[in-house]
């Protein structure tokens, strides 16, 4: 792979995990009625929404800053794992008849999240310098 193809891979996963975090980022700061019912079932609304907004914008922000962009997935990773878990603990993959959408698109930045972690690993590395080699 050239480095020219590499860099296109890396910015299509920076996009992909940024649009989708950006897309429900709405419904949840207008407090869209799905939102609501969500962060109300896991007895987190309105703080947990707003608070889990806000932490997925800080990590958009951060996919989409070269410099940045190890720390913004590693944070959607956690985030998104905590979405994960939620759906299938508490919430479960449908939620009010979608289809299992909202679990999908959680489960796709979770996994393009991971891809960048693994391509930027020793960026991490350096970054947290207690973790071994």
């Amino acid at each position: 792979m050239t480095y020219k193809q590499f860099n296109l891979l890396v910015w299509a996963l920076r996009l992909i995990a940024a649009g989708i975090m950006l897309q429900t980022l709405f419904f949840k700061f207008t407090a869209a009625p799905e939102s609501v019912y969500i962060f109300s079932k896991l007895g987190m609304e309105p703080w947990g929404r707003i608070g889990i907004g806000i932490a997925e914008l800080v990590s958009v922000i951060l996919l989409l800053i070269p410099r940045t962009t190890p720390i913004g997935a590693l944070m959607a990773l956690g985030i998104m794992a905590g979405a994960l878990v939620a759906h299938v603990t508490m919430l479960g993959i449908v939620v009010q008849n979608d289809g299992g959408e909202l679990f999908l698109l959680a489960l796709l930045v979770f996994v393009v999240s991971s891809a960048l972690v693994i391509i930027f690993r020793k960026d991490l590395i350096s970054l947290f310098p207690f973790i071994k080699k």
